[in-house]
């Protein structure tokens, strides 16, 4: 693990990293949803509950390989939360959730884990549920955002287009959004806001 990954490991200093701009990531969802009516969600690779205030009163289930992530997320949050490998996660037998989200988990992992993570996600949706996936968007040329969108640790970044592909093997599109991701009013990089349901 380089010295990066091992810093970014600890809570502390993953919450101090995402606090500038947390919730500018968030927003997109939050504009085009009333989360109020999420019932049953599932929060994939949730690290030490980034997202989680957003769905008090809801089912809410976190997953992330970190056990210190989820310790901390325990600690801060009164909601369920497991270690679990994201790639292969199987819950309870029938279980389903109308909101699962997927945010800035899958540049981290290759196309053939994400494809079947992805296809597994489809068969955990409810009929009337949808995924929502939030993910940083690889530039095409160099530049600036290409040079941070490669410090955040993710090795499988991807163009725009890549993306659109890869989500639309495995869901019906709802948005396909991109967006500037900006913190203290600078733009830092390229994010995609991706709402899908299950393909008819």
């Amino acid at each position: 693990m380089n010295p990066i990954s091992t810093i970014m490991s600890q809570p502390l200093a993953y919450r101090l990293w995402q606090a500038p701009f947390a919730e500018r990531k968030f927003a997109p969802i939050l504009a085009h949803n009333d989360l109020r009516r999420a019932l049953r969600i599932l929060d994939i690779g949730c690290g030490p509950g980034t997202n989680t205030r957003h769905f008090s009163g809801a089912d809410y289930l976190g997953i992330d390989l970190n056990e210190r992530y989820i310790r901390d997320a325990q600690r801060r949050h009164h909601c369920r939360f497991l270690v679990a490998d994201a790639t292969n996660f199987i819950p309870s037998a029938g279980d389903h959730f109308d909101f699962i989200l997927v945010n800035s988990f899958l540049h981290h992992i290759d196309v053939p884990l994400a494809r079947r993570l992805l296809s597994n996600l489809s068969s955990l949706l409810t009929d009337d549920g949808h995924v929502h996936i939030l993910e940083l968007v690889l530039p095409e040329s160099a530049s600036v955002a290409r040079f941070l969108a490669h410090l955040d640790r993710g090795e499988f970044s991807r163009p725009l287009e890549e993306w659109r592909r890869m989500f639309a093997d495995s869901f019906d599109s709802v948005i396909f959004e991109p967006y500037d991701l900006t913190a203290f009013g600078v733009p830092l990089w390229k994010m995609v806001y991706f709402k899908g349901r299950k393909k008819a």
